[in-house]
């Protein structure tokens, strides 16, 4: 006797988004990147949207299909987009609204000064990098970087990762030139692949997003409830890399504090505490697909309001929108604004002060606090200029948000031939975030947190840093198929620097690292 095959249900909004990604459209949009417009055969019979304090009753999962998109994904097969998104909708949440609301709670006390937020992890993930070493090597290096920022400020860290979800890229160009011939771009493992032969947008990569997130959320979760994150039985604290002595004795003066603080308290007693046993660690990724992200929206109970049913997205626990994807009026600020998960606005050069406002009155109409993260990515050279005025727009809008710097994007370059990859200076990236926390503090505002693409492997990515890394050393190991990122001796020196900020007052108070 043959068993009879499941059948899955396919929502409306479900046929409307596949719809909509296998339609192509004759607009543009700059960059050669398309915008896609509804199609009069793709319109959906949702009420109009307006927006004001009662902006959720109006707001739906779909309602980002009534909106022009940039960044879109265009697939040739709408059954195949059909199937995915039937097989996504069945799927159970990766995340509860339990530990979104604690979330938010918590970004509520970075916001006003009480806690520090710690996100990183890689520029995006590979569907390879599901595996238990890079996981490890991952959390490993932001629980190491926490303590040391612990010991340095004083308040507690939100640990938040740049993983289980972190594979789609926004890219500047639809297409580039692989061996002469022009070919799609890759944009990420959940959209295509890196290989010239696997260029074509795939919607079947999203369901293996899915499985591949929860593969590592469930390793994660296991990890730190294994102790893992157990301060009883610290990690190896290796300084070897630090090529000047004096820096090394000043890291060294740090990891020994922390160290005898650590077996005072055990000496005494005093580690019974449930939070040297564990860690909360957070997911998050960039919200860029939004078909995907519409099938893991699910009605749920608020445990912090009455279990009343409400919006989550059940992807991640936090998720942000891209510089790339802001538009006041597009698909993607029109879907963050009804969920209730804490969110992020990359906030780059090109945003001006009373768009920032109306962005902000537009997803957080209620001027919740810690709801939003304004995640600012400028470059060394314009932060200034343009942070210094988004603070003062903030500040005299009423809304209290969490001010993170992103001292990643802004600062990219390409290193000269022979070398001719993209690559970022550590000089440059403290630079920006010295700045910002210079600039908080003349405006009495607060840096709340730092947003860094990183990883826990000893790739050579980035130039400087305590190993004194140069341009000649990045073929060493570049892996990276996208954005350079930190290696884990020089995100260390990171939160090294930044803890010798709070503890002495400025970055650079450590000499000897080119900073």
């Amino acid at each position: 006797m043959t068993t009879p095959l499941v059948q899955l249900p396919l929502s409306d909004a479900a046929k409307r988004a596949a719809a909509l990604r296998s339609i192509r459209q004759e607009s543009g949009e700059t960059n050669n990147m398309k915008e896609v417009t509804i199609p009069a055969e793709a319109e959906t019979k949702l009420s109009s949207v307006t927006l004001g304090s009662d902006v959720l009753k109006e707001w739906t999962p779909e309602s980002w299909q009534t909106k022009p998109m940039k960044q879109s994904v265009l697939y040739d097969d709408q059954k195949a987009v059909e199937e995915a998104l039937k097989k996504l909708e069945s799927l159970p949440p990766l995340v509860t609204p339990h530990e979104i609301v604690k979330l938010r709670a918590e970004l509520k006390e970075v916001a006003l000064g009480k806690k520090f937020l710690l996100q990183g992890g890689d520029c995006a993930e590979l569907f390879d990098y599901c595996s238990q070493d890079p996981i490890d090597a991952k959390i490993k290096v932001l629980l190491q970087m926490s303590l040391v920022l612990i010991w340095g400020a004083r308040i507690p860290v939100v640990r938040i990762a740049r993983m289980a979800g972190q594979f789609a890229k926004p890219r500047s160009s639809l297409t580039e030139v692989v061996n002469g011939k022009e070919i799609p771009s890759f944009r990420g493992d959940n959209i295509n692949g890196y290989l010239p032969h696997e260029r074509t947008p795939d919607p079947a990569r999203l369901v293996s997003c899915y499985f591949h997130s929860a593969a590592t959320l469930n390793y994660l979760r296991a990890q730190l409830a294994s102790g893992f994150a157990d301060l009883h039985y610290p990690f190896e604290w290796t300084l070897t890399h630090v090529q000047s002595q004096h820096v090394r004795a000043e890291y060294q003066g740090i990891v020994d504090s922390i160290s005898d603080t650590l077996s005072f308290m055990r000496t005494i007693g005093a580690d019974n505490a449930p939070s040297l046993g564990s860690a909360d660690f957070y997911t998050s990724h960039e919200g860029l697909m939004l078909e995907y992200e519409q099938s893991l929206t699910r009605l749920l109970k608020d445990p912090s309001d009455g279990n009343k049913l409400k919006w989550f997205n059940t992807s991640a626990h936090f998720i942000w929108i891209g510089d790339r994807t802001r538009q006041l009026d597009g698909a993607h600020v029109e879907y963050f604004r009804g969920i209730q998960n804490p969110i992020g606005i990359k906030v780059g050069p090109s945003m001006e002060g009373d768009e920032l406002v109306q962005l902000l009155d537009i997803v957080n109409p209620d001027k919740e606090i810690g709801k939003v993260t304004l995640i600012t990515r400028y470059g060394a050279g314009k932060v200034e200029e343009k942070l210094t005025s988004h603070i003062k727009a903030v500040q005299k809008s009423g809304h209290i948000v969490v001010w993170q710097c992103d001292p990643m994007h802004g600062n990219t370059r390409t290193a000269p031939p022979p070398h001719c990859l993209k690559t970022r200076s550590f000089s440059a990236i403290m630079s920006e975030l010295s700045s910002c926390l210079a600039i908080h503090k003349k405006y009495n505002s607060k840096l709340g947190g730092v947003h860094l693409e990183l990883t826990g492997d000893a790739v050579t990515e980035c130039v400087g840093g305590s190993e004194g890394l140069k341009d000649e050393d990045l073929s060493t190991n570049y892996t990276t198929y996208c954005d350079p990122r930190l290696n884990q001796n020089q995100a260390l020196d990171a939160a090294f620097l930044i803890a010798g900020y709070y503890r002495e007052g400025g970055i650079g108070e450590i000499r000897g690292v080119e900073h």
